[in-house]
């Protein structure tokens, strides 16, 4: 096995928290920040997005490791392209 292989098999091994996760954190701070310029609660957006309402808190927390369909999801209920949420401020 090369070192390379055998440092992918390592990193694969070693699951890590969605809280440590940075892109989990910016997709965190997107949905919350166009959430309250769109006015919403996060009830609301829960609604919107056809998710539970803790979910959303739980995302806005990073607390979750969002589906790409769930990122989807957010972002149509958002009116703002799923791009824009995983994108870090400039």
């Amino acid at each position: 096995m090369s070192n390379h292989s055998m440092h992918a098999v390592k990193f694969a091994s070693m699951p890590i928290k969605a809280s440590e996760c940075p892109l989990v954190a910016i997709f965190a701070v997107n949905v919350r920040r166009r959430r309250l310029e769109l006015g919403l609660s996060q009830e609301e957006l829960a609604e919107r997005a056809g998710v539970h309402r803790t979910y959303i808190g739980m995302i806005e927390r990073s607390e979750k490791n969002v589906t790409i369909y769930n990122i989807e999801r957010c972002a149509n209920a958002l009116e703002i392209a799923p791009y824009e949420l995983l994108r870090a401020a400039e």
